[in-house]
């Protein structure tokens, strides 16, 4: 096996475990699936935090925690799928930052899936992803891995500043 095969298949492993963990979250917030709240729940959660119309943050969040792990699994529009990841674990350490750094009140695992999501967006999804079958994605430019993280990075801060 060449290193090329070698990074693909680790890049294939991130994304699989990131990915599917993501869109299991989001299911949970959506659909109340695997223990989760739905967005009934959720939303009386995000409300508790101090979010404004917390049904509504539910559904952002359920969706881009979702969507974004599709995204993942898929290797599809990778960099905007890794700052939808990126943009709701700001949002969730923001939320547990008072608990400290380690679980399972702290924000480790939050900033590990931030971190892993961040860096998956910068290095690209690998040989074994649907975004190689896009030419336009194949070889996606720097500039749209970090413009797509700045989105999710702004995304979360407007967030916050509504949050108060």
């Amino acid at each position: 096996m060449n290193n090329r095969r070698v990074v693909d298949s680790g890049l294939l492993l991130l994304r699989l475990a990131l990915g599917t963990t993501m869109f299991l979250h989001g299911a949970q917030k959506l659909f109340g699936w695997f223990g989760g709240g739905g967005i009934e729940g959720t939303g009386q959660f995000f409300a508790m935090s101090g979010y404004p119309a917390g049904t509504a943050m539910a559904v952002v969040a359920g969706l881009a925690e979702t969507l974004g792990g599709l995204g993942l699994v898929l290797g599809l529009l990778t960099p905007l799928a890794a700052a939808a990841v990126v943009g709701t674990m700001i949002n969730a350490v923001a939320v547990k930052w008072s608990g400290g750094f380690f679980a399972p009140d702290g924000v480790e695992y939050e900033l590990l899936l931030a971190a892993a999501a961040a860096a998956l967006a910068l290095t690209g999804p690998g040989g074994f992803a649907a975004d190689r079958a896009v030419p336009r994605l194949r070889g996606a430019a720097p500039a749209f891995a970090v413009g797509s993280l700045a989105l999710g990075v702004l995304s979360a801060v407007a967030v916050l500043l509504v949050r108060g």
